[in-house]
């Protein structure tokens, strides 16, 4: 390991500490998970994108999903006043809806369907949904798990799901959903479940 890496893990690791900040367990993955995410895309976002434990900014109840699109966090409330954090990917169209939610699907590995949106801006991608889509796995876009948005029992079309490009983890770059690093997708996923309340907020934390 070179010198200046180890220097800069170093004040890394000292200026998280000072954040107040508590890392926490991988969740547990089945076999699928392990040969899927051994095959996937790597990436190292920084480290203030990692999964943490935190004072909780939101000042939602337990249970509460709350996205902080300007400074890319995902927020899961928990009791005492804590919080998991995770980093995220957003992008402009993500920056621009708020509101709240619920998360009204949930899936493992799912099947991607390119929405009719981005199939007039990429015309390359008809072929994919003309064959039904692209099935679950490593290098498909929606990542190890999606939770897909809904109010009033509609589909937004928004998804918070994983990503096979972590390394854009911390940046505005997505097409409008949420994207996380497979893992924190997969620790998320086992923390709610259909009916968990989500805010998109119109603020920074």
């Amino acid at each position: 390991m070179k010198l200046r890496t180890i220097a800069w893990i170093g004040l890394a690791t000292a200026a998280l500490a000072g954040c107040n900040l508590a890392s926490t367990p991988d969740p547990t993955l089945t076999a699928k998970d392990r040969e899927f995410m051994s095959l996937a895309p790597s990436g190292n976002p920084p480290a203030e994108y990692g999964r943490y434990i935190v004072d909780d900014p939101t000042g939602q109840p337990p249970g509460t999903v709350t996205i902080d699109t300007f400074k890319n966090f995902l927020y899961y409330s928990l009791p005492n006043h804590k919080a998991i954090r995770y980093g995220v990917a957003t992008g402009n169209e993500a920056s621009g809806w708020t509101g709240e939610a619920t998360v009204g699907r949930m899936a493992e590995w799912p099947r991607w369907m390119p929405p009719s949106d981005m199939l007039e801006r990429w015309p390359h991608l008809r072929p994919t949904a003309e064959a039904g889509g692209l099935p679950g796995g490593p290098d498909n876009p929606l990542g190890s798990r999606a939770m897909y948005l809904f109010q009033d029992n509609k589909d937004t079309l928004y998804r918070i799901h994983g990503t096979n490009e972590p390394d854009k983890i911390g940046q505005h770059v997505s097409s409008g959903c949420i994207r996380m690093r497979d893992i924190d997708a997969i620790d998320l996923y086992n923390r709610v479940h259909v009916g968990t309340k989500v805010i998109v907020a119109d603020k920074a934390y």
